[in-house]
């Protein structure tokens, strides 16, 4: 696989090609980021985007990870103390996930969002950009939620930490796109340089294959999930043997395959009893799904392959937070 295709793989958008193609061209020791609140326990949204740093380090990337405490106050999550406490947490669950901690910086925003310079350029942004332009940008705002201002101060500060981190790639899911966009016309209204950004999907609703997965609802898998919850949640997870014909829905057990297996495992091995045909290994995502439709395998046999699979990714992190804990 070339440079260029595993920057991209198994992302949903890119911004823009020809930026991040100049990037591909020479990627050793540029440096990419994706900002995470400091708000639980990583669960498969923070771990898809660790898929994408994993294959930037593979590439010869330097990763930063930014722990986004101010960002994380500024959403009412709690106290600094309480805020830091939860990503020290997050940092040691990103190591044991796979994370390479010799290609990997983890920042804090309060080590540098709190500065005059920063401030400063924060206010300058503000002074630039319509109220209507940053509400367009912010992040979901749940129906019963009061609306603040810091969540208009949110994606300004998103927009200066690319400058303020000296990154040359952006990363984040497709939720981040809009502050992403900010980012382009907030940056050269500062006279910084723009930078381009590489967008992962969003996973859909596990129960439904509507929607999207949803930690708040509780109907995602944390990295505090026992093998027995994984097998849980897997077992009940939304699996038609045949794609939508209206493309409404998505198969979030095939976009699990897809986003979280195959970019960890060289080859995906599926165990199922001689009666049934014995066990079957998979070398590509594509090659998995074709069986899936055409009835070769059951839905009942993916499901148990892939319990087994996140499992084996999720175990590390697991037993961190033990001992964390402990």
């Amino acid at each position: 696989m070339d440079t260029f295709d595993l920057l991209t793989r198994n992302a949903s958008e890119v911004v823009t090609e020809e930026e991040l193609r100049d990037l591909a061209a020479d990627p050793d020791g540029k440096r990419a980021y994706v900002g995470y609140e400091p708000s639980g326990v990583l669960h498969l949204g923070h771990l898809l985007t660790a898929n994408k740093l994993i294959d930037l380090q593979e590439a010869g990337m330097e990763v930063v990870v930014l722990l986004a405490d101010v960002h994380a106050y500024l959403n009412g999550k709690g106290t600094f103390e309480e805020i830091q406490a939860t990503a020290e947490q997050m940092q040691a669950q990103f190591v044991a996930y796979g994370l390479d901690p010799e290609q990997t910086e983890f920042r804090y925003g309060s080590e540098f969002q709190l500065d005059e310079e920063y401030v400063l350029d924060v206010h300058a942004l503000a002074v630039d950009t319509s109220l209507n332009r940053a509400q367009r940008a912010m992040a979901e705002i749940k129906g019963d939620e009061t609306v603040t201002v810091s969540h208009v101060v949110y994606p300004l500060m998103q927009t200066l930490d690319i400058e303020y981190l000296d990154l040359d790639l952006a990363v984040g899911g497709m939720d981040q796109r809009k502050v992403h966009m900010l980012a382009r016309e907030g940056l050269r209204s500062l006279e910084y340089d723009v930078r381009p950004a590489i967008h992962t999907p969003i996973l859909g609703d596990l129960e439904s294959g509507d929607g999207k997965m949803s930690s708040s609802a509780g109907l995602t898998i944390s990295m505090e999930d026992s093998r027995e919850d994984i097998e849980e949640k897997v077992n009940a997870a939304f699996c038609p043997p045949t794609r939508d014909p209206e493309g409404d829905l998505v198969n979030p057990v095939l976009q699990l395959y897809q986003y979280h297996v195959f970019p960890r495992f060289e080859t995906v091995r599926i165990d199922r009893p001689e009666e049934y045909g014995g066990d079957l290994v998979y070398d590509s995502f594509e090659a998995l799904a074709a069986d899936l439709e055409s009835g070769e395998l059951h839905p009942a046999d993916a499901k148990s392959g892939l319990a087994a699979h996140l499992d084996e990714l999720i175990a590390p992190g697991r037993e961190r937070l033990q001992e964390l804990r402990s």
